[in-house]
């Protein structure tokens, strides 16, 4: 199985950043405009994953004209999150055109309205799982709960779920290498593709991660944006 490419880019007040470890006082803007990045990454790969900061830690949607924006640039295979809490919320995203709209507090919060989207949109939810010390993390990352990655993820195996976003927080926005171990394990619990976030700095830990058989994509963000490698060169190393 082809390891999948989603290079990320990360809304906050309108410029492309990154967080350190999901802190919002440790931002580092990359561009302060995202649909340049879009345009430069369209046709290099399928696929494109978008973060509303603000949408996550207040709830509401923040950045829809510049998701529009965003899917116009790149085209057909944007993912999108932050803030998804509603089933309007995420209608509004699906018609913004994106492909999949990604959900993590609303599965811990609110699961039987996670049930519903994906009931009717098949395929089209991504299941967003953020843990900190094993712990799943909601709200922006801001708030950590009781529950395991696993008992989450299961607990929607009656649901179309097009797939689960597992991102380790300790990691992300560090370069310091995903947690391929935890990522695994929930990849080999999981009756949905499992997707890595959180670490990825190097060559090498996209060689570690393609070569997990129950990992079936990675996003990746501060490596790119920072130029240590390239779509072509993680793509290489996923097909």
């Amino acid at each position: 199985m082809a390891l999948e490419i989603y290079p990320a880019i990360d809304l906050l007040r309108g410029a492309a950043v990154r967080l350190l470890q999901g802190r919002y006082d440790e931002v580092t803007v990359y561009d302060a405009d995202p649909v340049a990045i879009a345009t430069r990454w369209r046709g290099r790969t399928p696929r494109l994953h978008v973060v509303d900061l603000e949408g996550a830690r207040g709830g509401e949607l923040a950045q829809l004209d510049a998701v529009r924006a965003l899917v116009a640039a790149f085209g057909p295979g944007v993912q999108v999150g932050g803030g998804v809490r509603s089933l309007d919320a995420a209608e509004a995203y699906l018609s913004a055109g994106a492909a999949r709209v990604v959900l993590g507090t609303a599965a811990v919060e609110a699961p039987d309205l996670v049930r519903s989207i994906a009931r009717g949109a098949p395929g089209r939810v991504v299941l967003a799982v953020d843990a900190k010390d094993g712990l799943v993390a909601t709200r922006g990352w801001e708030t950590v709960t009781t529950r395991t990655s696993i008992d989450v993820v299961r607990s929607f195996d009656d649901a179309p779920i097009g797939a689960v976003l597992y991102t380790d927080i300790s990691r992300d926005g560090t370069r310091a290498g995903p947690n391929v171990e935890a990522t695994s394990a929930l990849g080999a619990a999981s009756p949905f593709p499992v997707l890595a976030s959180g670490g990825v700095g190097a060559l090498d830990h996209v060689r570690a991660l393609a070569a997990a058989p129950t990992i079936a994509g990675v996003v990746i963000g501060k490596a790119l944006h920072d130029g240590v490698f390239s779509i072509e060169d993680a793509r290489a190393l996923g097909a």
